[in-house]
């Protein structure tokens, strides 16, 4: 009876587990990756991300950029679906943002969690990683974007203990943004400002692959930490950069 007991407990599947299609949340759907090496037991940090336009939550969930970088660290990876493949993210009140919040209480349900949230986005999925942290009603434990930014202007109430923003100079899908005065410091001018930063504290370079040079500035702020990766290349994500930021997290 006992070996009977551990084979069922060593070769059962997850009761939590979703199907190959996703996890169905009323009508619209959701994707996990757990960290391969994860044991089962032990609460996981959640990293959920937005996709870009066009896309749904299977392919970041398989980029080795960003669903690859996140089970490296052991960070439980949740991707959504965006319906129509888009998101609401240009005005208050986005319809993503409850169901957003709704994927991380089932998600809670399903795995043990340990209460650390990182939330990320690429491209428009930035714009509604932004939009969610300012009024999701969740504390964020670090924001990470990538291609998109907000301005200044935007009403946020969020405050992200950790804002990470990557862009490239020639990004021609969502342009590199350019403060009034020219500033290449304005796509984390809404975050500093979140923060309480004063003045930048340190700036130098990073490579994750060798063709690819980032040109980091840091504000160590009142509130926390902001981060801004700029690079050389187009409308992308960076190899290497969500794994850096998660190692920079700790993981």
């Amino acid at each position: 009876m006992r070996v009977l007991l551990l084979l069922l407990i060593l070769f059962a599947t997850p009761l939590s587990a979703c199907p190959e299609g996703g996890c169905a949340l009323g009508e619209r759907s959701y994707h996990v990756r757990l960290p391969a090496g994860w044991d089962g037991v032990t609460p996981l940090p959640i990293m959920l991300h937005f996709h870009g336009w066009g896309r749904q939550g299977p392919v970041p969930l398989g980029s080795p950029r960003t669903g690859a970088a996140a089970d490296a660290a052991g960070v439980l990876f949740v991707a959504p679906d965006g319906l129509g493949r888009s998101w609401d993210f240009r005005r208050p009140g986005s319809r993503d943002t409850p169901f957003a919040r709704a994927v991380l209480a089932d998600v809670a349900k399903r795995w043990p969690v340990d209460g650390r949230l990182y939330v990320s986005g690429y491209s428009w999925g930035a714009l509604m990683a932004a939009r969610f942290a300012c009024e999701g009603g969740v504390v964020v434990d670090a924001l990470l974007l990538i291609a998109g930014a907000f301005g200044p202007g935007l009403d946020c109430a969020g405050r992200p203990a950790r804002v990470a923003h990557t862009h490239g100079k020639t990004d021609t899908v969502l342009d590199f943004p350019l403060g009034p005065d020219g500033s290449d410091e304005w796509a984390v001018a809404l975050w500093r400002d979140r923060l309480g930063c004063g003045a930048r504290t340190r700036r130098f370079d990073w490579n994750a692959v060798s063709w690819l040079t980032h040109d980091r500035r840091e504000w160590d702020c009142a509130a926390g930490r902001v981060t801004l990766d700029v690079h050389s290349a187009s409308h992308l994500i960076p190899r290497g950069w969500v794994a850096r930021i998660l190692d920079e997290l700790g993981h």
